[in-house]
């Protein structure tokens, strides 16, 4: 809401993008996870127009302006990138917020389709607007659900709350410890440059489509591993060994490394706190990744490459990150080796006859925010 609680007539909000150090795929499992926010966001320039309708446009896609009466967003026929923002719109007047029309332009620095959540930046960015425009009011709990909500039910895609939680939550300096299962959240110093270190982010340019079956397929299948181990969700489950209980194969895999994961998690975020070298993590990251390729099987080949790649060139400890089926990893290495170790992933890239690799340095941002 805005400082004096009252609406605003317009403004400029930003939401960042996100990666994991680690904890992929546990939020819905009611496990662990520990972000950071990207200084990458996506903005949202709002304005108020009482015309009943919603018009949302991108700078990524000039041209391609949507103009939608409110009262009809629940039948909407739009598609594509357009359909996050609506959504967010469609589940505020769901839950009998009024807005009265609105006028949103959108413009994005989180890259798209590299699992940095770019789809979760949209959603906080409108979503954090809206309260503001029209003194909504909603916590950062209800903000992170209506996104959500708009994610799972209007576009389709079977998520979480990791990623919408990560981008309203996360503050500078600081990792962001979750915990879904108790709903509750912690900050985590993560200063990387104070001891020589950085977090390399490399975009295979690979895009992953989460709402395309593969994310929610897995999201089934540690349900019914869950329901098998006779446990409410896979959080439940602290001894990896229990997972060797189930018959299937599959369920046992994906078990597997849901427990090991948030085993990872809890590790990283005691070495972390305890303020020991984080040189120490490198070793469950490169565990973190091997778990993603073998037990959740939603690595790629690109991704394999790129964290090889990056532990050759000398990286503490690297790993897949995001939904999967494509998207980026993150290495750690020393502050004075990421342009060597991203180098060397894009000569491997060049051999393997893979697109072009994008790299950064990650430094652990701001959450949602109102720009002006």
């Amino acid at each position: 809401m805005s400082a004096s609680g009252t609406p605003v007539r317009q403004g400029v909000w930003a939401a960042p993008g996100r990666v994991n150090i680690i904890g992929e795929h546990t939020d819905y499992n009611d496990g662990y996870a520990l972000p950071i926010a990207l200084p990458q966001t996506v903005t949202c320039a709002a304005r108020a127009t009482g015309d009943g309708r919603v018009r949302v446009s991108s700078r990524q896609h000039p041209g391609d302006t949507v103009d939608e009466p409110i009262a009809e967003l629940d039948g909407s026929r739009v598609a594509g990138w357009a359909r996050y923002p609506l959504g967010v719109v469609h589940e505020y007047v769901r839950r009998g917020h009024a807005i009265a029309g609105v006028e949103l332009v959108l413009d994005g620095a989180v890259p798209v389709g590299a699992g940095l959540s770019s789809s979760a930046a949209v959603e906080c960015s409108v979503a954090i607007a809206l309260r503001d425009l029209f003194a909504l009011p909603v916590t950062d709990a209800d903000l992170i659900d209506v996104g959500r909500a708009a994610e799972n039910s209007y576009v389709g895609a079977a998520t979480g709350t990791l990623d919408q939680s990560a981008s309203v939550l996360c503050t500078a300096g600081h990792a962001l410890f979750l915990d879904f299962g108790k709903g509750e959240h912690a900050q985590v110093p993560f200063d990387l440059a104070a001891t020589g270190l950085a977090l390399l982010v490399v975009d295979t340019n690979t895009p992953h489509r989460l709402a395309d079956g593969g994310y929610g397929r897995r999201r089934t299948e540690c349900e019914q591993a869950a329901a098998a181990l006779g446990v409410r969700s896979l959080r439940d489950v602290t001894d990896v060994g229990e997972v060797d209980r189930l018959a299937d194969p599959v369920l046992r895999r994906r078990a597997r490394h849901i427990v090991s994961e948030n085993a990872r998690v809890l590790a990283v975020v005691e070495a972390l706190r305890g303020g020991g070298d984080p040189r120490a993590i490198g070793p469950i990251l490169d565990a973190g990744h091997a778990s993603l390729r073998d037990d959740f099987e939603i690595s790629t080949p690109q991704l394999d490459a790129a964290v090889d790649s990056a532990v050759a060139a000398g990286a503490y400890g690297a790993r897949m990150v995001g939904g999967g089926f494509g998207g980026s990893i993150i290495a750690l290495t020393a502050a004075d080796r990421t342009e060597r170790t991203a180098r060397a992933i894009e000569q491997r890239f060049r051999a393997d006859g893979f697109a072009e690799p994008r790299t950064f340095v990650a430094v652990p941002s701001a959450g949602a925010h109102r720009v002006s």
